[in-house]
């Protein structure tokens, strides 16, 4: 299961202290495999733990998103949701009152066959089918992953490929390939026009 050891629970934690301050953090401009493919996907529901919050919170060292991982690991969230349709942790991101710089829901969960039983404490979410750009990270330390993935999406001009972002729904998986966190890889479907 993704996630389960306490390695990982280690590595998490460590992504969790660290956030903002990588999000500060100027990255190297080299060379990446961040064209993303481009799909038409069908729509799925995740139940799971949701908070609002805003990039610039995130970024001041009061987001929520740290300890939002930390309930979901502590506490086991993911062994508590029913009906899951595999073993990736899915965190979609929903809900926007506007863009990258408003106000958005930020779930993490699992992707689920069916929403008949709702645990208490937890919501389902939608996402909705559409085109996605599908952004794979690079492999390293899952906290520079995942905000290095998603500095490379907001610095998207408009005309590339996954730079029309429609803010409807996007979303984050961690598979198999998430497992070790000094060695993750995820990967990152933005909702496009």
């Amino acid at each position: 299961m993704v996630f389960q050891t306490s390695k990982a629970l280690g590595g998490v934690t460590l992504m969790l202290a660290l956030w903002p301050l990588v999000l500060q953090t100027p990255r190297p401009q080299k060379e990446s495999s961040m064209n993303p493919k481009v799909a038409d996907e069908a729509g799925f529901n995740v139940i799971g733990i949701a908070e609002r919050t805003t990039n610039a919170k995130e970024m001041s060292g009061n987001g929520v998103i740290g300890k939002q991982w930390g309930h979901f690991m502590q506490d086991n969230v993911f062994g508590q949701i029913p009906n899951k349709a595999d073993t990736s942790i899915i965190a979609v991101i929903t809900d926007y009152a506007s863009d990258k710089d408003g106000e958005y829901t930020h779930l993490i969960g699992a992707r689920v066959t069916s929403t008949a039983d709702v645990p208490a404490g937890m919501v389902v979410k939608k996402v909705p089918a559409g085109k996605y750009a599908i952004f794979t990270s690079e492999k390293g330390p899952v906290a520079q992953v995942v905000i290095g993935t998603w500095q490379r999406i907001w610095a998207e001009p408009k005309s590339a490929p996954g730079g029309d972002r429609a803010y409807k729904a996007d979303y984050e998986v961690y598979d198999e390939r998430a497992i070790d966190p000094q060695n993750a890889q995820m990967d990152v479907h933005v909702g496009i026009r």
